[in-house]
């Protein structure tokens, strides 16, 4: 059973990526873009580019291209810093916003889908013990940090 757990908890994630992937692929979307789109809505307008790649978890040149391919399609705009003009700040333009919210429905209809024989109780339970287990990874993952600087 235990052995299982790791590989069911790193399923998840591919198994909610593929099911919005299809769902939104016919909103001309592609994983990179939904999921960049989603992240600056939900951090808000004017953050640096580099932010947002952490938020996302990539690095800020592989961002590059994809916000480019957002910025043709009239989704978002960068604009230069006033403080430092090598910063670009992001802003999503009025014609992202029904898309994201075609975004959020969806990945509303998805996770209730994937809750689905779940009930509140057992909703808030798991987010519990889901914040645990990453609490326990963050530490341990800086206490590994911290023990491989001096090597």
């Amino acid at each position: 059973m235990a052995t299982s757990l790791g590989f069911r908890i790193a399923r998840l994630p591919h198994l909610w990526r593929s099911l919005l992937d299809r769902r939104l692929a016919p909103l001309g979307l592609t994983q990179t873009r939904w999921v960049t789109l989603y992240h600056l809505w939900r951090m808000g307008d004017g953050q640096p580019q580099c932010d947002l790649a952490r938020a996302i978890g990539v690095e800020a040149p592989s961002l590059v291209r994809t916000l480019g391919q957002l910025e043709a399609q009239g989704l978002i705009e960068r604009r230069a810093c006033e403080s430092d003009r090598r910063t670009k700040r992001l802003y999503l333009t009025a014609k992202a916003m029904p898309l994201l919210e075609d975004i959020r429905r969806v990945a509303d209809e998805a996770r209730q889908e994937m809750l689905a024989g779940l009930n509140e109780d057992d909703i808030e339970r798991l987010d519990r013990w889901l914040a645990v287990i990453e609490n326990n990874g963050l530490a341990l993952q800086a206490r590994d940090q911290a023990g491989g600087a001096g090597d």
